[in-house]
């Protein structure tokens, strides 16, 4: 179906958790909950570790029961530990999810970094793969090729098969990608299959979340990625797992990267 871009309006992005803040009155974790408007939805972008997120969406005016619709980027605890919150709050908004994200998730060997396995029979979840059509503006995908050799690794982070555990190959990371104004808008909640990969196969006007580089060093190897990624025509607007040092450190290689605490609104 045609839309006119005359009733398109731009897309208006609310950081509702991020592990840093903007404003003193905003409660923070290690996580990471967006809240996105356009012109004919109201969306939730992962839902944090805790209530966290609801409570600084009370604060920033924003009403939850109102959200059509939810994504959940990838199956850790930083992104999803909200959901039953958000489930609670809002009685009729699906919830799109990637079928492997309830697997076992740990961080090595020890720490359980998954979801609440509870919620997986939870009616409203909405099964997704590597591609999903929400919409006309609005669709999902997971498959990234890996074509930039320039590998990060999985950082520790692994899936428990049996009694084993392999390096987690990231299947259930998905990424939300808005066609609004004329505008390409992609969320991705961490980037764990290669930030590089994920904006040139994407070239998106603007890109939002996690780089997943907070703890790599400061060297050339992250000089080239922030090279690469300032060759794109795309406006990055990055946190949480990327974190606040590099980020500091390729600000000083990128000319369109902006970091977005808790509090903060960005309209693209």
């Amino acid at each position: 179906m045609y839309i006119s871009k005359k009733r398109w309006k731009t897309v208006k992005i609310t950081a509702l958790l991020e592990n840093t803040a903007a404003r003193a009155d905003m409660q923070t974790e290690h996580g990471l909950s967006l809240y996105v408007e356009t012109a004919k939805k109201k969306i939730l972008f992962d839902m944090g570790q805790t209530s966290f997120f609801a409570e600084n969406a009370e604060m920033l005016g924003i009403d939850l029961a109102d959200v059509d619709l939810a994504v959940l980027s990838h199956g850790h605890y930083d992104h999803g530990g909200g959901l039953a919150v958000f489930l609670e709050k809002n009685d009729h908004a699906p919830v799109f999810i990637h079928k492997d994200a309830f697997l076992p998730y740990y961080n090595g060997t020890q720490k359980y970094i998954g979801l609440d396995t509870a919620l997986a029979s939870h009616p409203r979840i909405v099964w997704t793969e590597d591609a999903y059509r929400i919409d006309e503006n609005l669709r999902l995908f997971s498959h990234i090729p890996k074509k930039i050799h320039l590998d990060f690794g999985s950082g520790g982070l692994t899936e428990k098969a049996g009694d084993a555990f392999i390096p987690d190959d990231f299947r259930h990371e998905q990424y939300l990608f808005i066609e609004e104004n004329g505008k390409r808008v992609l969320l991705s909640g961490c980037s764990h299959k290669g930030i590089l990969d994920i904006a040139v196969q994407t070239a998106p006007d603007a890109l939002i979340g996690g780089f997943h580089f907070s703890k790599l060093p400061l060297d050339e190897k992250l000089i080239e990625a922030a090279h690469i990624l300032n060759g794109l025509p795309t406006d990055f607007y990055t946190c949480h797992c990327t974190g606040e040092t590099p980020f500091d450190f390729m600000k000083q290689y990128m000319d369109r990267l902006q970091y977005l605490s808790c509090g903060m609104t960005i309209t693209i």
